[in-house]
C-alpha cells in the first residue's frame, strides 16, 4: 500500500504553458528564452532599445510564444512589458524571491530559461498590475506625492536657514509653511528686519503675542543664510505651481473614468488638508455625461415644496409597498385568498353555537370585527 502511495506521489508535472517564454530584463540588455524545439536558437540577447523591444516581440510571435514570464529589478520591465501587452502576449512579472533559491544558476542566459521552465509547468505566479486607464491615473498620484516630499525638503531647508541665524520661529508658530509663516518668511526675503512689523504678520489664530514673536525673530541675518532661505522659498513656491500642474491633469484622468451613471453621495464633512488636491475626488464636474435616475431623483427631491424623506427612499421601499399592498388586498391575485378568507371566517360566525351566536347574530359579529379590523392605506 505504501508503494503505491509513493508511486502516485512521483507522478510527473503537467505543461501548462507550453508556449511559454521567459525574459530576464536588464538595464542595457534582455535575455529571452523560448523553448527549444522553437528555434535553432532558442536563447537569445536583445538591447534595450525600442527597434530592439519591436524585434523582440516579433521573434517571439514566430516562435508561437503566447505567454511570457519576466523577472526584473527597478523599472526596466515597464517599456518591454506595455509593449508585449499591447501584441497581445499573457504577460507576467513574477517575484524575483520564488526563483532565486536555485543552485546552479549563475548567468543570465540560465536565469531566462529557468524561468522558461518554470512557467511552462505553471509554478509562477504574475504581479497585479491594473488596467491602463488605471495605470495612468497611478502614475501621477505617484508624481504628486514625489512633489509633495520635495517640498517638504525644501520646508526644512528654510527652517535651517533661520536656525542658522538664531531666528527662532519655529518655537512660536506651529508650521512655517502655515499662512502666518510664510507671510513672514516672504516679508524677511522682501527686506524687512523690524521684529514687531514682521509679528504684527501673523494671523489671528496663533496663540503666540506680538512680543513672544517679536523676541524670536532676533537674528544675526546673515547675508549667506538669507540666501539660502530665498532659494528654498523659491523652490517651495516652484514645487507648490508643479502640484497644481499635476492636480489638473488628475481631475482629467479622473473626468476620463468616470463610466458610472450613479454619483456618489455626499461624503463626511472633514477638514480640508493643506496638501489636499484643490478640486472635490468624490464629484468632480464631468461635462455632456448621461445622467441616470439617482440624479433625477436628487433634483426632483430637492426641489419638491416640503422636501419629504420619503421622495429620497422610494425606490428602496417597493418590496415593502407591494408587502402592504398585499396586506391590503390591492395586488390582484391576492384579494381572493382575502376574500375567500373572511367568506370561511364569516361562515364560521353564521354557525349554531359559534361566535357569531355569541355575540348577537352573526351581522352583528360581522360588524364588530369589521370596525375592529384596520387595514394599511392604500400607496
Amino acid at each position: 500500500m505504501a508503494t503505491r502511495n509513493r508511486a502516485l506521489n512521483r507522478k510527473g508535472l503537467e505543461l501548462t504553458h507550453p508556449n511559454a517564454a521567459g525574459i530576464d530584463i536588464g538595464s542595457a540588455s534582455h535575455y529571452v528564452a523560448v523553448p527549444a524545439d522553437r528555434d535553432d536558437e532558442p536563447v537569445r540577447e536583445f538591447a534595450s532599445f525600442t527597434a530592439d523591444l519591436h524585434r523582440l516581440a516579433e521573434w517571439l510571435r514566430d516562435c508561437g510564444v503566447d505567454t511570457v514570464a519576466m523577472e526584473s529589478t527597478g523599472v526596466y520591465w515597464i517599456p518591454l512589458f506595455e509593449l508585449l501587452d499591447a501584441r497581445g502576449f499573457t504577460v507576467l512579472l513574477v517575484n524575483a524571491r520564488h526563483v532565486k533559491n536555485v543552485s546552479g544558476r549563475k548567468s543570465d542566459v540560465l536565469d531566462c530559461q529557468w524561468l522558461q521552465q518554470l512557467m511552462t509547468y505553471g509554478l509562477l505566479r504574475g504581479a497585479f498590475r491594473p488596467s491602463d486607464q488605471v495605470c495612468v491615473l497611478r502614475a501621477l498620484a505617484r508624481q504628486r506625492a514625489t512633489l509633495l516630499r520635495t517640498q517638504a525638503r525644501s520646508v526644512q531647508h528654510m527652517q535651517k536657514a533661520l536656525v542658522q541665524m538664531n531666528i527662532q520661529l519655529a518655537n512660536v508658530i506651529a508650521d512655517v509653511a502655515g499662512a502666518s509663516g510664510q507671510a513672514i518668511l516672504r516679508a524677511i526675503v522682501a527686506g524687512e528686519r523690524h521684529p514687531y512689523a514682521l509679528a504684527r504678520l501673523k494671523n489671528s489664530r496663533v496663540h503666540a503675542s506680538n512680543e513672544e514673536i517679536a523676541r524670536s525673530l532676533q537674528g544675526t541675518w546673515r547675508a549667506e543664510h538669507l540666501f539660502a532661505l530665498r532659494q528654498a522659498l523659491d523652490a517651495f513656491d516652484f514645487c507648490g505651481g508643479q502640484l497644481q500642474q499635476c492636480d489638473q491633469e488628475i481631475e482629467a484622468q479622473l473626468q476620463r473614468l468616470h463610466i458610472t451613471e450613479v454619483e456618489p453621495d455626499k461624503g463626511k464633512k472633514r477638514s480640508k488638508a493643506r496638501n489636499a488636491p484643490k478640486f472635490d475626488l468624490r464629484n468632480p464636474p464631468v461635462p455632456n455625461v448621461r445622467r441616470g435616475p439617482h440624479a433625477y431623483r436628487r433634483h426632483r427631491r430637492d426641489h419638491r415644496a416640503g422636501g419629504r424623506q420619503r421622495d429620497r427612499y422610494r425606490h428602496e421601499q417597493v418590496p415593502q409597498r407591494q408587502a402592504l399592498r398585499v396586506l391590503a388586498g390591492a395586488v390582484p391575485g391576492h384579494q381572493d385568498h382575502r376574500r375567500q378568507g373572511d367568506e370561511r371566517q364569516d361562515q364560521a360566525l353564521c354557525e349554531p353555537g359559534g361566535a357569531g351566536a355569541a355575540a348577537g347574530g352573526c351581522g352583528a359579529a360581522r360588524q364588530s370585527i369589521g370596525a375592529g379590523r384596520v387595514l394599511p392605506p392604500h400607496l
